[in-house]
């Protein structure tokens, strides 16, 4: 059993590696208090409870696509009106595996080294990514998942003078030619909780072992990518010359 004095050093210490950000916040639905429930465990075990501010939004009643764009959106015009320059943003079915002090404490130097950041995801589904001068951050091409991502001030600022296009957020987000990066390996991920979505996007996640699962198995695809498909091509090539 730990002190309270050993717990306190522990949370500050976590505590100090999110610096960085000015604002961190969490959109949850009303009525889902069970959810911010799960979601505050999770904040204290890297310490961030002291930091995190839940944004509760309405269901909306008939598109949650576009609630889930619009809670977003509300997030970064908070943002903007309190003036941060570097904000978190969470949905409530977050969980975290894997967190690590030191990579995101090298995750936020590389940020500051390099100004014209605009978001880095700490967990989604990508389809490219390549390495950067820090090991702990990789560049990609964003697919999608938007349960935990940093932002900063200006492209915070063109994201909410967007308005709602038709499409989900995350897809929205896919379709700019913009500057991502995300954290390697990634801490982030979206529980295997039911949805607020259709019925068969819970059956699929849970057919293909969950979305901690695919996301991490996603990552691991593109992050060895060449080395998978040159042995790919070998076994291919062992098993052609064996039948020929």
């Amino acid at each position: 059993m730990y002190s309270l004095t050993i717990l306190q050093r522990i949370v500050t210490v976590n505590s100090n590696s999110w610096s960085f950000f000015d604002k961190v916040y969490c959109i949850s639905i009303a009525g889902r208090s069970d959810r911010r429930q799960e979601a505050r465990q999770q904040f204290a075990a890297v310490g961030l409870q002291r930091l995190v501010e839940f944004v509760i939004v309405n269901k909306h009643p008939i598109s949650p696509a576009e609630g889930c764009y619009q809670s977003h959106i509300t997030c970064l015009k908070k943002a903007a009106a309190a003036g941060a320059r570097h904000i978190l943003i969470f949905e409530d079915d977050i969980i975290f595996k894997g967190f690590s002090e030191a990579k995101i404490k090298e995750a936020t130097e590389f940020l500051r080294a390099n100004p014209h950041w605009e978001m880095m995801f700490l967990g989604c589904i990508i389809s490219q990514s390549a390495g950067t001068a820090d090991k702990s951050v990789r560049r990609i091409k964003y697919r999608c998942l938007s349960h935990a991502y940093a932002v900063n001030r200006p492209f915070a600022a063109e994201l909410a003078a967007r308005p709602w296009q038709g499409i989900p957020y995350d897809t929205f987000l896919a379709r700019m030619n913009k500057e991502f990066y995300a954290l390697y390996p990634a801490c982030a991920f979206q529980s295997n909780a039911a949805t607020d979505n259709r019925f068969f996007i819970d059956k699929l996640r849970r057919a293909l072992g969950g979305l901690a699962f695919i996301q991490r198995a996603n990552e691991i695809f593109h992050r060895h990518k060449g080395v998978i498909i040159i042995s790919h091509l070998g076994i291919l090539a062992a098993l052609l010359y064996a039948f020929l």
